[in-house]
């Protein structure tokens, strides 16, 4: 029986056998570059996957052995990555709360009814500004829980802070993501977790 290795097994393999590595690259490539194209845009994505993964390959010594998915792990690095490009994700959120239009995201072909799309569709600038307002600290962790569809814990792992600290962002974010969107007249009958997959 073909025995599957572990992200930790790969990553304590990659000392003597580098080429290893290429397992992990492939096993969360996507994950990582479609996290990071829901949050900077796709010019930019790419390159910072390609570098999230040139990062963790030279890190990967620091890798926590006991963990055995890298996914928050190379996440939190994407996260960090991603500091260096505030900026351009703060001005992508709010050019797209002004036009109304996300050059980012192409239709979803599996998405069914028109009606949920067009619900979708106007709620997202009001979503995008409202992200834009948050602190950058809560916007992140917020995304992580939403768009990355971690747990606390791996949110905790990925950025290097206390399960505690996660709980206390992400409920701050909700709270003020709440107040924004009630603010621009958006109806709050769906979680903001709900609200943000729907973008």
């Amino acid at each position: 029986m073909l025995e599957i290795s572990t992200d930790a097994h790969i990553i304590a393999a990659c000392d003597d056998e580098p080429e290893r590595f290429r397992e992990l690259f492939e096993r969360h490539f996507a994950a990582t570059l479609g996290f990071l194209r829901r949050r900077i845009g796709p010019q930019i994505a790419e390159d910072l996957a390609i570098e999230t993964f040139a990062v963790a390959f030279g890190r990967r010594g620091s890798y926590d052995p006991r963990q055995a998915s890298a996914r928050p792990w190379l996440f939190g690095i994407a996260t960090n990555l991603l500091r260096h490009h505030r900026r351009t994700e703060r001005r992508k959120l709010l050019a797209y709360g002004r036009t109304g239009v996300d050059p980012d995201l192409a239709p979803d072909p599996g998405y069914e009814a028109a009606e949920a799309r067009m619900e979708a569709q106007a709620a997202g600038p009001a979503i995008a500004v409202a992200l834009a307002c948050l602190r950058s600290d809560e916007r992140d962790v917020l995304l992580l829980y939403a768009w990355a569809d971690l747990s606390y814990a791996e949110i905790a792992d990925a950025l290097g802070v206390p399960v505690g600290t996660v709980r206390s962002r992400l409920s701050r974010a909700r709270t003020r993501l709440r107040e924004l969107l009630a603010a621009s007249g958006l109806p709050l009958g769906v979680d903001a977790k709900d609200e943000l997959e729907e973008r």
